[in-house]
């Protein structure tokens, strides 16, 4: 029985550094657009205020951070996982059941 739990320790434990992973890549990528969106708002100021093109890449980008929190906070966490592991369990179920 030993090494089934030593089993699902390091798969908890893998799936746990991954979570971190993703979190951390999305918070660099939020950290990345906090200082880009000045700089381009610096950046048509300097060159030529009459045209407001820094919206484009601001939304663009913005677009993608949301995109980016969806799936690391929404679909890989607590409801997409949660997901997963019903479904699992209920065909480990339905494999036991099948077998009595």
């Amino acid at each position: 029985m030993e090494p089934l739990q030593d089993t699902e320790t390091n798969k908890k434990a893998i799936r746990a550094r991954k979570r971190i992973e993703d979190i951390k890549g999305f918070y660099q990528h939020l950290f990345a657009y906090c200082l880009f969106s000045p700089f381009m708002i610096f950046i048509n100021y300097k060159t030529y205020w009459e045209y407001k093109w820094f919206w484009f890449p601001i939304l663009g980008w913005g677009i993608g951070v949301a995109i980016h929190a969806f799936v690391v906070f929404v679909h890989k966490g607590s409801l997409g996982r949660n997901w997963e592991e019903r479904k699992i369990e209920e065909l480990m179920r339905k494999e036991e059941n099948k077998w009595d």
